[in-house]
């Protein structure tokens, strides 16, 4: 390709951004010749849509209440653990500096999945080229003394979306932490063909969630079987259709290598992500088949998360009573690089690296 034209605006081709606002929240979509990536700057930097162009797939849940605009809201009665449900639209956050429910931690009530998920962050442009779009975001945390700075990128003719993180305690005391990501996968992606390829792993069920958990809880074994409370076992590795009517947690532990893909044999399609399993040793499998008849999903909601975190616990607490909270020295960091992938096929995936994905 020539050099013209010389300015870089309003690009039309290679990898390019636009920025705007979408129901109030400023955005800012990452593009290329694969892949459309939309993350939501003043919501968390949650990644809104990962879209696969060549088949138009994006691979994201939405929920049922969308993404809906945070001004004029009063909530009816105060939430013990925050407004993070009442303004989930799905997709993908940060959990950070706490995950799970609500806990007190040093003074502090931590709520659910922490405070960068419903906080504005900054941002800025550090690349934009049609070889490469980079920025970077970064927010100071309010209630503990944290600054994280996240950059993503997107090259040229790569179906793939890198993170790259630094987590700095900015204070003098060594502090507890659960750090991770909550990618959320649903419908038309989402179905009863999908399969979760993983590297060698053991798997624990937490307790039930509520009345439609299928698992049976505190089990513990080999990943994908696991044993179900109304007898029998079932294989975790095969996403169940609606019909299911379930709602379980699992914690996945032991890999080597911190990867997995959720593939979907009907339409051979997928997503894959590659991750240090040094910074993030745990997987939350979170299945929401049309389960949980009450609060907050109201038995309509067809969604499996696959999460790399730094811990085990469906509370904050249970992961620093059982050892598997993050412990953060005074003025040191924690960084952390990821990728996500967008692959077609129908083999299984042996393994996601910065490289791509491998069958």
């Amino acid at each position: 390709m020539t050099s013209y034209p010389s300015h870089a605006h309003h690009r039309n081709y290679g990898c390019r951004l636009r920025e705007f606002v979408l129901n109030d929240f400023r955005a800012v979509c990452l593009e290329n010749e694969k892949v459309r990536i939309t993350i939501l700057i003043d919501k968390g930097s949650d990644i809104y849509e990962f879209l696969y162009k060549p088949k138009d797939m994006d691979f994201l849940w939405k929920s049922y209440l969308g993404l809906r605009s945070m001004k004029n809201y009063q909530p009816m009665t105060p939430g013990a653990g925050g407004m993070f449900l009442d303004f989930y639209e799905g997709g993908w956050q940060e959990l950070f500096p706490w995950g799970g429910h609500a806990s007190k931690y040093r003074g502090v009530d931590t709520g659910l999945h922490g405070e960068v998920a419903l906080s504005p962050w900054d941002y800025r442009v550090d690349v934009d080229t049609p070889e490469e779009i980079k920025i970077t975001c970064s927010i100071r945390t309010r209630r503990a003394p944290f600054l994280l700075k996240k950059t993503f990128a997107l090259y040229r003719r790569q179906a793939a979306l890198r993170i790259n993180e630094v987590a700095l305690n900015e204070s003098d005391e060594e502090l507890h932490i659960v750090w991770g990501h909550h990618p959320a996968y649903g419908w038309p992606f989402l179905d009863d063909s999908c399969v979760i390829d993983l590297p060698p792993c053991q798997v624990k069920t937490a307790e039930c969630l509520d009345s439609s958990s299928r698992l049976e809880e505190n089990f513990s074994g080999t990943w994908p079987t696991v044993r179900m409370r109304s007898g029998g076992e079932v294989d975790l590795s095969k996403i169940p259709g609606p019909g299911s009517r379930s709602q379980d947690l699992a914690f996945l532990c032991g890999f080597r290598e911190g990867w997995y893909a959720l593939r979907n044999q009907s339409q051979k399609v997928g997503i894959g992500l590659a991750w240090d399993a040094k910074v993030f040793p745990w997987i939350w499998f979170w299945q929401l088949f049309r389960g949980g008849p009450d609060y907050p999903s109201w038995g309509t909601e067809y969604v499996a998360a696959i999460e790399p975190i730094t811990s085990m616990g469906t509370r904050f607490s249970d992961a620093v009573t059982n050892g598997t909270a993050k412990l953060v020295p005074g003025g040191t960091t924690l960084e952390s690089e990821m990728w996500a992938w967008a692959f077609e096929g129908d083999r299984a995936v042996t393994r996601v690296s910065e490289r791509g994905v491998d069958f």
